[in-house]
């Protein structure tokens, strides 16, 4: 049984804050293409619900991506600095995620240094961190903490490392290691944002990822943020949920709570 959360208009506020992410080997320029015809289009088809916050690709289809979208409301997010796995050298990190924003990226996601952050070497996951968000001045970096590969003190310990290095948003999971965002994780994560504001005065966004595809998860995830952070964090600025199929999904869930003999429509 779904609890008294479970609103059209909450579903309808969640769809406001997906990153609308495709991120795989066999991505073409046509898919990404079709991507973005669809989210211009998405509010002729509906207009009551706000369209997603941000396309998320790789840097290679950035270029796709700025020639194609026309909703300026949505955002540019790249991943770069070696994503998914973080194993190459920092010029490497640097460069891509120049030429990402370069190509027309708003937005960045790098996978913190796991390896080196697993391994003890915290100052040098700091020192690149600092140096690739020098390199965005104002754009957005996202930090991803890869929290499935790590306990509840290292998760602490890896927020304040990001939010103290420069990052804008810290994010929990790829998707590409399992598992992925847990509410247990982003729990941790939003109290750790909560005690980073009262210690500095800065707000960090926060994004969890990987593994939500229906809206009764993802529901727990703004329910931990509001419980947690306060209605404040309600805004792409600072919440942003990472996904591909919770879109379709969560639209046909709006469609059967307002309306259950409408055809529901599959439409990303």
């Amino acid at each position: 049984m779904k609890n008294q959360f479970y609103t059209s208009e909450n579903l309808k506020t969640l769809f406001g804050l997906i990153d609308l992410t495709s991120l795989n080997s066999t991505d073409t320029e046509e898919k990404i293409l079709d991507m973005c015809n669809k989210v211009n289009d998405f509010k002729n088809y509906y207009p009551d619900i706000p369209n997603v916050a941000a396309i998320c690709i790789y840097p290679s289809m950035v270029p796709v991506v700025r020639k194609n979208l026309k909703d300026p409301s949505v955002k540019i997010a790249s991943v770069s600095a070696g994503f998914p796995s973080s194993q190459t050298f920092t010029e490497i990190k640097k460069r891509e995620t120049l030429l990402a924003l370069e190509a027309g990226a708003d937005e960045i996601d790098i996978v913190i240094s796991l390896g080196k952050f697993l391994s003890g070497n915290e100052k040098e996951v700091a020192f690149e961190i600092e140096l690739i968000k020098k390199i965005m001045g104002d754009h957005q970096l996202k930090v991803i903490l890869e929290t499935g590969a790590l306990n509840p003190d290292q998760i602490r310990k890896a927020s304040f490392l990001a939010m103290e290095s420069g990052a804008d948003f810290i994010k929990t999971s790829t998707g590409k290691l399992q598992p992925a965002a847990t509410p247990d994780a982003f729990r941790i994560m939003s109290e750790s944002i909560s005690d980073f504001v009262i210690k500095t005065g800065r707000k960090t966004g926060i994004k969890p990822a990987g593994g939500i595809s229906t809206g009764e998860q993802a529901l727990k995830y703004l329910e931990i943020l509001m419980s947690v952070l306060g209605n404040d964090w309600i805004t792409p600025d600072l919440f942003r949920i990472g996904a591909s199929s919770l879109a379709n999904n969560l639209l046909a869930e709006i469609s059967q709570l307002e309306d259950p003999e409408k055809e529901v429509v599959i439409y990303f």
